[in-house]
């Protein structure tokens, strides 16, 4: 049988000419932003946005970490990053522990109530965060937890809950309900199901948990801007005081530079676990 030889046929390509210019259009900000911030400031001043350097230098990136001023401190965006970190890590251990078994109790256990419990769990997180803003500035000053850190891990927690309740609850619902039955049988409760029968399963949608909450609390500026505390502003608010600042020379290698770095961490995190986003949206994340 002979093998259907490749055409070139109009359709064709007008689809790689989209793809292209799609790549391009996303591409090319991030080009920009590559090639200024290994430019030295008297190349940046020529205007050529487009051009390789001429000399290229990591100089623009070791200030930016270093030694950027984000008003009248002058530690570079380190600090942002290490906050960042203190807020990244219990914050999505927290909301992905506490989600995957609220989406466990309500896809399998179905407790009374729990389609409403569920409905308006989904409904808080269709409401704009900028109404919560005050009432929270409001209780956590009351209850003490107002620019801290323990005060900025609730939010993300809390914010995060509606959202990891619906892929997990999704995904154990998509299990076979006769695993669950056998395991009843051999006397299991709630916790030894969860533990040992739906969690090893559960690798592709704790993946896809990981990564919605990782890019969601990294990028974050509003809540760590509001709840952080000078203390502990995140890397978001750090790189808005450094791109900003005002005092001498606008350095804008600097400033790109800074972008990276703040980048870097969302970027790697789809880098390396990208395939199992996928298997773990098609595994069941949209499913129910």
């Amino acid at each position: 049988m002979r093998r259907k030889g490749w055409r070139l046929s109009a359709r064709r390509v007008g689809l790689y000419a989209f793809l292209l210019i799609s790549a391009a259009f996303f591409l090319l900000p991030l080009y920009v932003m590559l090639v200024t911030s290994f430019k030295d400031m008297s190349e940046v001043r020529l205007g050529d946005l487009l051009s390789l350097p001429a000399a290229p230098s990591v100089g623009a990136w070791v200030k930016a970490w270093t030694t950027a001023c984000t008003g009248l401190t002058c530690n570079g965006i380190q600090v942002g990053f290490w906050n960042s970190m203190r807020i990244l890590v219990p914050s999505v251990v927290v909301s992905i522990a506490v989600g995957s078994v609220t989406g466990y109790a309500m896809s399998l256990w179905r407790p009374r109530g729990a389609t409403l419990l569920f409905g308006i769990v989904m409904s808080v997180a269709f409401v704009p965060y900028q109404v919560f803003l005050y009432p929270l500035v409001r209780l956590f000053s009351f209850a003490g937890l107002n620019s801290s850190l323990p005060g900025i891990i609730t939010v993300h927690t809390i914010f995060g809950l509606p959202t990891m309740t619906l892929i997990f609850r999704n995904y154990f619902a998509s299990v076979p309900i006769e695993l669950f039955k056998a395991a009843r049988v051999d006397g299991a409760g709630f916790w030894r199901i969860f533990t040992s029968v739906m969690l090893p399963m559960a690798v592709p949608i704790i993946t896809v948990a990981v990564i919605l909450q990782v890019t969601g609390i990294w990028n974050d500026f509003i809540f760590g801007l509001v709840f952080a505390g000078r203390e502990n502003f995140p890397m978001t608010v750090q790189l808005n005081n450094i791109v900003n600042s005002t005092q001498g020379e606008r350095e804008y290698n600097v400033d790109m530079a800074a972008t990276m770095l703040t980048a870097l961490v969302p970027l790697a995190v789809y880098f390396i676990s990208g395939r199992w986003f996928v298997r773990g949206i098609a595994a069941g994340a949209v499913k129910g």
